[in-house]
């Protein structure tokens, strides 16, 4: 990690669960971290936990799902910082919506978040790499396990498709700056149930017995550390990560 240090790394979803996770880990590791969340206060309480690390935290509060917000705080981002050298897609939002009920408005929230938002930041991030020559940046999305199969949980499916749209673009996004011979990385990080706050939303007041323990946010924070510290010539393009015991 150490080619990243001083490194202006931006994390969406930052002031909670697996983005506040991945914001302490590379603020850590010497990034200077921009952290977009629409809870500021959140984020400001992180930034005075995290003062005298190696590294700085820089909270602005944005709603990604509109470009207005979004185009501002990748104007700061260029004004103040320079630009973008990692992209950390981890925003997300679960709402059950079973497909039979076809409600339209809880689907177009998890799509404007889960999909739109995901291309649009890395369409700024990939901008801002191109502008200033970076041929090492890298895009990381914080995907899920379900956008590979529809788990069994009632109401997953509008979900588990949001995340199957997320992973077709950062594959095809990966495959577009290949064709260019860009060295830019794309992963894709999917996890399975992980302990956060999305997940407890999700669960609610359902009847949903998980017999395994499920994975931490440092976990996946984790994993992001790992594939940010390969060599320069690997590019992990799909990381799936689940509990031990799930043999599903």
């Amino acid at each position: 990690m150490e080619r990243w240090q001083g490194r202006v790394a931006v994390v969406t979803g930052a002031s909670a669960g697996i983005g506040a996770a991945i914001v302490e880990d590379l603020v850590e590791s010497g990034m200077v971290v921009v952290g977009l969340a629409r809870r500021e206060d959140r984020l400001l309480d992180m930034k005075n936990k995290l003062q005298g690390k190696s590294g700085t935290l820089h909270p602005i509060k944005t709603d990604i799902t509109k470009e207005e917000d979004l185009k501002k705080a990748f104007k700061w981002i260029k004004e103040n910082l320079g630009g973008v050298d990692v992209m950390v897609n981890n925003a997300g939002v679960l709402i059950t919506s079973h497909a039979t009920d076809g409600n339209i408005e809880e689907w177009r929230k998890m799509f404007e978040l889960n999909v739109f938002a995901v291309g649009a930041c890395a369409r700024e991030a990939i901008n801002s790499m191109k502008e200033r020559n970076v041929d090492d940046g890298h895009i990381i999305n914080i995907n899920s396990l379900a956008s590979h199969w529809i788990p069994d949980f009632p109401g997953i499916t509008p979900y588990s498709s949001s995340k199957h749209a997320s992973l077709v673009i950062g594959e095809g996004l990966r495959r577009e700056l290949a064709s260019e011979k860009s060295k830019i990385k794309v992963t894709s990080i999917s996890p399975g149930i992980v302990e956060t706050e999305m997940f407890d939303s999700f669960r609610g007041g359902q009847d949903i017995t998980i017999s395994i323990e499920p994975l931490t946010a440092k976990d996946i924070a984790d994993a992001v550390h790992y594939v940010l510290g390969t060599p320069p010539n690997v590019q992990v393009n799909e990381l799936t990560i689940r509990p031990v015991g799930d043999g599903i």
